[in-house]
């Protein structure tokens, strides 16, 4: 399927992309300058900090992927991101230091299949595991259906199809850094000790939906009640406390950390996606938490910026 997609063994299974399978021809990174940092944008806040109880016990949880047990933290004050970085702002990154990301050097991603037109979807290879994943040639940010999909109308989005190499090196443009798991988790919860939620325990309180998760049957039938079947514009629904928006659904964050000491070089990831449903994946809980290889990207990975407070 044009520049070497291999099939992939299952990193962990759950509605985020499969890890992107080792490749040994892989374009290297070209260098870009940094001199030109973009700015802290109007839209972070300054967070005190404090001790919270992080993780969970709940039974709705999954305890294999270390969500517990509830454990006092301590957070440092810092600055994060209110919403997710948006196509608009990562295109301006790209502009200004010609950066090409890892899904363009590698030149294809993972596109669920069902947005795919169906020549397209025809000839996309997918994982065993996961087959709502398509391989898909010349799928990246900027085309995150492939070959003719745009962002025409989602400039507000967050931006998709991104690693964590390439968050990594977007942070860095603006002067941050991707939040530790500990801060993820803090601001997610907007202040809330111990919710399922960023607003409470209930997923659609009085009806009213307040994140972009899978409606329906997954994944063969998704009715889209909460208004979206991709990703939705950032500041979408309601934000938390702390002002954050969509920390449950929408895209997964990348976070700094290694997910484990037994999984190599994966990074956590944390929010959940449009992809996760209570019958599969219900890791849109705040407390739960995924992972995947750096330089792994798909139509579901996006990234918010935190920076600490003594370098603003």
């Amino acid at each position: 399927m044009g520049k070497g997609y291999v099939a992939p063994v299952d990193h962990q299974s759950g509605c985020c992309a499969p890890s992107t399978p080792g490749i040994d021809a892989r374009p290297e990174a070209p260098e870009i300058t940094l001199t030109s940092s973009g700015p802290r944008p109007g839209t972070a806040v300054e967070l005190p900090g404090g001790t919270f109880r992080m993780g969970t016990d709940d039974e709705e949880g999954y305890p294999d992927d270390d969500e517990g047990p509830v454990r006092d933290v301590l957070v440092a004050p810092f600055a994060i991101d209110t919403v997710t970085v948006t196509n608009d702002r990562f295109a301006e990154f790209v502009d200004a230091t010609g950066f090409v990301s890892e899904a363009e050097r590698i030149g294809w991603s993972y596109v669920f299949a069902s947005f795919l037109p169906g020549a397209l979807r025809r000839i996309s290879p997918r994982p065993e595991a996961t087959p709502w994943w398509a391989g898909v040639s010349g799928a990246d940010w900027r085309n995150p259906e492939g070959p003719g999909s745009d962002l025409d109308g989602r400039g507000d989005h967050p931006v998709v199809h991104v690693s964590w190499n390439d968050a990594v090196t977007y942070s860095a443009w603006v002067g941050g850094r991707l939040p530790t798991e500990a801060e993820w988790e803090y601001a997610a919860r907007g202040g809330l000790d111990q919710r399922r939620f960023p607003w409470g325990d209930e997923l659609t309180p009085d009806g009213e939906h307040r994140c972009n998760v899978w409606q329906g049957v997954f994944p063969t039938k998704n009715t889209a009640q909460d208004g979206w079947k991709g990703t939705a514009p950032v500041t979408s629904y309601q934000p938390n406390g702390f002002g954050l928006w969509n920390t449950s659904g929408n895209v997964w964050e990348w976070c700094a950390d290694l997910f484990s000491a037994d999984r190599g070089d994966a990074r956590v990831m944390r929010g959940g996606s449009y992809l996760c449903h209570a019958s599969y994946c219900n890791r849109y809980r705040v407390a739960a938490r995924t992972s995947n290889t750096p330089d792994g990207a798909g139509g579901n990975n996006g990234f918010r910026v935190a920076w600490d407070l003594r370098a603003v």
